[in-house]
């Protein structure tokens, strides 16, 4: 039987292993054990030396690298990090999982895109090993977290309120009686085994609740714990002094997501027959006829939808992640391309700003609330401007349809030869940026806010 903080790091086992074996001066000191471990592990990829962490600092890292990797990488090779899901790793994972959240909580942020990309990958990372599990023990395992984690015997759907606003879980993924969540197989033919007359009650507790059901929500609950988790540390950090192998720990992270998700921006971003989809400075003469107009101004009928859903969601895709419509879900936000909001505070929302200011009357004259919608619109919630701790409470918006803008914004779609095959004003963009670069012609890209000055220099080369 595997121990379960294989599964659940948060656990009290998970907590005694640290206690026994945590060592903060020896986070990044070889460790001939974990390298003992993954180098035997009969499906792990040994040819390549970089692909073996030697040190639990080296660990935590790949952690998040094979999950990034593993949602980007078309190439990607599961027994490059095969070690993840051997049992025998359990202690030095378990060490891993609570570093990488003191580095993230203490010196990064616990709303950050680390720490989400963290929090992701340890929901993966536990699916993945309840399936490589033998079916009866898979079961067990299952049985005896969901025990440690839920204590009464009837279960609430409010017990679970975390878990349905951060939309991890949906109520329409349980079964409910009465308020009460059903989990157990008696307990389910007890309450509804009359209702099926023509199929046994046994059955469909499997089809309807089942295993999925317990693994779906025993994940979901040990990643909302290990959000509050990052909390709780970042509430304590205040009160003590960081080692300094934990933040040596957070830069290492940090450098790594930033490549990674820079590396696979461009992978994304290759240009093609379809047009140019590599991200860089937004280029006006590329701009389709509905958001060059909009950009000079628009009249009061159609201000706050041509700003706020049209031109917001055009501009920060246009030149944060052009290739949207080609990677159709691929979850991605702003900070995953632009972690700082440089990009994002010195050429987007300016652009945005400028066109709302040429409307007529002027847009934020007479409703500055729309400030409040163009953050929401990128996904940084109910806020007048974007800050990092709250990306996520609402959705980046992508680019309205042509067919939608026909619809909506008719005043704005005065169609040239290009847009005839085309059906977003982003395709068009690519197009048309695709179609100058070939013709050789040059373009002055949009520099907004005297961004010349050096900003760029901290756009992560993008």
């Amino acid at each position: 039987m595997v121990l379960l903080s294989f599964i659940n790091p948060l656990s009290e086992e998970g907590q005694e292993i640290v206690k026994e074996k945590g060592d903060l001066e020896s986070v990044f000191s070889s460790n001939d054990e974990l390298i003992y471990i993954v180098t035997h592990d009969k499906r792990q990829n040994i040819d390549d030396d970089s692909l073996i962490p030697e040190s639990y600092g080296d660990l935590a890292i790949k952690r998040i690298q094979w999950y990034i990797e593993r949602k980007n990488n078309k190439d990607f090779n599961n027994d490059d990090y095969s070690y993840l899901f051997n049992e025998e790793i359990t202690e030095a994972d378990v060490i891993s999982f609570h570093l990488i959240s003191q580095a993230i909580a203490t010196k990064l942020n616990p709303n950050s895109r680390e720490a989400r990309f963290f929090v992701e990958s340890q929901g993966k990372i536990i699916e993945e090993r309840l399936v490589k599990l033998p079916e009866q023990e898979r079961k067990e395992i299952v049985n005896r977290i969901l025990n440690q984690l839920i204590f009464q015997e009837n279960i609430n759907w409010k017990f679970l309120k975390e878990l349905v606003a951060s939309k991890k879980i949906s109520l329409t993924d349980l079964v409910l009686d009465e308020g009460n969540i059903i989990l157990d197989k008696e307990d389910f033919i007890n309450r509804f085994g009359d209702k099926f007359k023509d199929r046994a009650p046994d059955r469909m507790y499997e089809i309807i609740i089942g295993d999925s059901i317990k693994e779906l929500i025993l994940t979901k609950m040990i990643m909302q714990n290990t959000e509050n988790y990052l909390q709780k540390i970042r509430e304590m950090s205040s009160k003590i002094e960081v080692h300094p192998a934990i933040s040596e720990l957070s830069e290492k992270i940090a450098q790594s997501i930033s490549e990674l998700t820079s590396k696979y921006s461009g992978f994304y971003g290759v240009g093609g027959s379809e047009g140019s989809m590599k991200i860089g400075k937004l280029i006006k003469e590329a701009f389709p006829p509905c958001i060059a107009t909009t950009v000079e101004g628009v009249s009061s009928g159609g201000r706050n939808d041509a700003i706020v859903l049209l031109l917001t969601s055009f501009v920060s895709y246009a030149r944060l992640y052009p290739a949207i419509f080609r990677n159709e879900g691929v979850d991605v936000k702003v900070s995953d391309i632009d972690p700082n909001l440089t990009i994002t505070l010195n050429e987007i929302l300016p652009l945005i700003y400028e066109a709302a200011d040429n409307c007529s009357p002027p847009l934020f004259d007479d409703q500055p609330q729309e400030k409040i919608n163009i953050t929401s619109k990128l996904g940084f919630g109910m806020y007048e401007n974007p800050e990092l701790d709250h990306e996520g409470e609402t959705t980046w918006y992508t680019p309205m349809s042509c067919e939608k803008i026909k619809m909506h914004l008719p005043q704005l779609c005065r169609p040239d030869k290009l847009c005839a095959k085309i059906g977003n004003p982003l395709s068009y963009y690519s197009r048309a940026k695709w179609l100058m670069e070939k013709e050789g012609k040059s373009a002055n890209s949009i520099n907004s806010n005297n961004n010349s000055n050096g900003d760029s220099k901290n756009n992560n080369n993008q």
